[in-house]
């Protein structure tokens, strides 16, 4: 299966050199300077936990430093995303008052954007790929469906692939690794869809390609119905499938990320690609059942990681990063 391209300088921001890219020990202390910092830092820490359990398991196995500023990144594109879903018949507004807030000083009382604001600055994070995210959210304000794969594509790489990106910027990376991480954002994107396909219908959304609804005879009613089929279940598999082997070809990607990265960011991708599993258990309803993994379910996965790890770097050793 061949994927879509993106234009080149979509991926621009990414200009700093390809050997390693610095961490956060080289560019900030571990602790933010002053107690409204400090608050800043737990308050995203607390939003990713309430917001994404997988997320925040995942980033748990991440050094300290690290971990607090993907934490921030989670926090400001969470806080991004739900300007458009939870207040759509402002959101227009919303959205241009949270640029002004990005582009201007941060308010010590205002936690994500101060936060935020820290994390950008020390680690050098790419405005490009910042206005990329938002463009992504921005495209929920006036597209509620998706033509074809293509069409969809740069949706789950702006909201997706570029959150990767910007990851990077922090953990740390080598060359050659820009697209796996394309492609692991656009699996986990596919598969956030899949799993929220009944809770988007309900905002009047349907992000599965239309050409892929003609394909197996599912019409745009039916979802927005909740109407279960076989043709439903021939669709979500054959989109299954598409995330499937997009979290295949990523799993190189992995060894070319900072060595103490590559276990949390190996487990984010397993745990979430499990949430396709769990939708096979539920029967393939995505209407009436949101599928997740337990605490227990994603333990179970890291004997695997661990194992599938060691292969990984010894196609990568550890020892060319040096000291960090």
């Amino acid at each position: 299966m061949s994927w879509p391209s993106l234009d080149p300088q979509m991926c621009a921001g990414l200009t700093l050199p390809a050997q390693f890219i610095p961490t956060v020990a080289e560019c900030v202390s571990h602790q933010p300077s002053n107690q409204w910092l400090n608050h800043a830092y737990a308050h995203c820490t607390e939003l990713t936990n309430v917001h994404s359990k997988s997320f925040y398991f995942s980033t748990q196995l991440l050094p300290a430093r690290k971990r607090d500023a993907i934490r921030v990144l989670y926090a400001f594109c969470r806080t991004s995303d739900d300007l458009v879903d939870m207040h759509p018949e402002t959101a227009p507004e919303r959205l241009q008052q949270w640029l002004k807030t990005l582009r201007s000083t941060p308010r010590h009382d205002d936690p994500v954007p101060l936060a935020w604001h820290h994390v950008r600055n020390h680690f050098r994070i790419s405005s490009k790929l910042e206005s990329e995210l938002l463009a992504g959210v921005e495209m929920d304000l006036s597209i509620n469906r998706y033509a074809t794969f293509a069409d969809l594509w740069l949706y789950c790489y702006r909201v997706a692939s570029v959150v990767g990106l910007l990851s990077m910027q922090v953990i740390g990376y080598a060359a050659g690794a820009v697209p796996y991480a394309i492609k692991l954002g656009v699996a986990l994107q596919l598969t956030n869809i899949l799993r929220d396909i009944g809770e988007d219908a309900r905002r009047n959304r349907i992000y599965l390609p239309q050409e892929d609804l003609e394909r197996f005879g599912v019409r745009e009613q039916d979802i927005l119905n909740g109407v279960r089929s076989p043709q439903m279940q021939q669709l979500l598999q054959f989109e299954m499938q598409r995330a499937h082997q997009l979290y295949d070809e990523s799993w190189q990607g992995i060894g070319l990320l900072h060595p103490d990265s590559r276990f949390a960011v190996a487990t984010a991708a397993t745990v979430y690609r499990g949430i396709l599993d769990q939708i096979v258990r539920n029967d393939y309803d995505v209407f009436n059942r949101r599928a997740s993994l337990s605490l227990g379910a994603k333990l179970a996965y890291l004997p695997n990681i661990l194992w599938r790890l060691r292969k990984l770097n010894r196609e990568f050793p550890l020892d060319q990063w040096g000291q960090v």
